[in-house]
């Protein structure tokens, strides 16, 4: 597995209309990208801070994963993104070491990559994604 960069920090929000003000207004970053992702049930938005971005998370369905995080812990940081070279080699690499996956096989994520994340119960609590 070949780790390059944090790819992007995933943070839960109730909305995103409320939410972008403050990545744009305080914190003086651009919104490039706002996305559906149905098969999630979210609506994202985007914004570049060097080679990372942010990832907005909006619940479209209060029964999403994203609705449930937001319904017990708040809104906040949901998940770490990794930059991987092959998210299915890295994915049965991990299992193989041990860690409890919630992706098996990779799948189509926000901005089309293919993407795949790690159980929080095995990676020190920490819901963490690889994209490709």
């Amino acid at each position: 597995m070949n780790i390059t960069h944090i790819e992007h920090l995933g943070i839960a929000v109730k909305s995103l209309q409320e939410a972008i003000p403050y990545y744009e207004n305080i914190l003086g970053l651009k919104c490039y990208a706002v996305e559906e992702v149905v098969d999630q049930k979210v609506k994202t938005a985007f914004f570049k801070v060097g080679d990372t971005k942010i990832e907005l998370l909006e619940p479209m369905e209060t029964d999403s994963a994203v609705g449930k995080f937001i319904e017990n812990k708040g809104e906040g940081i949901h998940h770490i993104a990794f930059k991987v070279d092959d998210v299915a080699r890295s994915l049965k690499e991990v299992e193989e070491k041990g860690v409890r996956l919630i992706d098996s096989a990779p799948r189509k994520g926000a901005e089309g990559l293919m993407i795949g994340f790690l159980h929080p119960k095995s990676t020190g609590g920490v819901l963490t994604e690889f994209c490709e």
